[in-house]
């Protein structure tokens, strides 16, 4: 082999080394707009939070090498299928029209819809604890679909208000027995001042067609390895505690149910 051919060679070598390290580099797209405490940047331009650390938990637990990439909301679904970041994790609820333009991964964290009482009220988040109560809910929501559906036979009454504050508020003068709503939103209301009196006694049971699929990762269509990568991942760190660690840094009640 002459000179010429050996550098020819070479050069081809080096290219396709580095071209595959650029395909084994994950690009997770984040929105650039900041969502505390899932995702935002500090003065320096490093994000963090509590779906970040998850992203990269994932990613170790598979032994991907992964890079998180800032990418505007409104271009996130045009990026990813052109292939300018390779994973979308951004709070992206899983949707039958996104469904249709993109695969998602198995959900990686749904914010359960939980019921609140007086504290020690013995009442569980179900038909049989709430037989014969007050229930109030928030107009216009999953929720009030939800307990329409479910608790309309076993409430003695249901409440809607305008706004969820005005539910907490009944809750507290105790005019209602309970309220339903999201886990996060009444996680803040149950560590306020107010909401001393009052304590989270459970999630009430999954009803896919009213609450949704929840939160997963997009990848582009036929992208299977990958999306089953992550899926593994996903699994890994909620049994592993990995999951739980991170979560508790951040929140103070689950944010992930089946």
């Amino acid at each position: 082999m002459n000179l010429r051919t050996m550098l020819a060679t070479a050069t081809a070598a080096a290219l396709l080394t580095a071209g595959a390290a650029t395909a084994e580099t994950v690009k997770i797209g984040i929105a650039s707009e900041p969502y505390p405490p899932f995702a935002a940047p500090d003065s320096a331009g490093n994000w963090s939070g509590w779906e970040v650390e998850i992203a990269n938990a994932i990613c170790a637990v598979q032994e991907m090498t992964c890079e998180i990439t800032p990418t505007g909301w409104d271009g996130i679904i045009p990026s990813l299928l052109g292939e300018q970041i390779d994973v979308i994790m951004a709070s992206m609820s899983i949707t039958e029209e996104r469904a249709k333009k993109i695969d998602f991964t198995d959900h990686y964290y749904k914010t359960p819809a939980v019921v609140v009482t007086a504290k020690g009220s013995g009442i569980t988040p179900d038909g049989a604890g709430l037989d014969g109560k007050i229930l109030g809910v928030q107009a216009s929501t999953t929720h009030q679909a939800y307990v329409q559906k479910h608790f309309s036979d076993s409430a003695a009454e249901i409440r809607v208000y305008q706004t969820q504050d005005e539910a907490n508020q009944d809750l507290y003068s105790g005019r209602v027995d309970a309220v339903q709503a999201d886990s996060i939103a009444m996680a803040d209301f149950v560590n306020s001042d107010i909401g001393a009196c009052c304590e989270i006694v459970g999630a009430v049971a999954d009803d896919e067609a009213i609450l949704g699929k929840g939160v997963g990762a997009g990848v582009r269509k036929g992208d299977d390895a990958l999306r089953e990568q992550l899926n593994a991942g996903i699994a890994a760190i909620l049994e592993n505690g990995t999951y739980d660690e991170i979560t508790d840094k951040y929140f103070t009640t689950t944010i992930y149910s089946k």
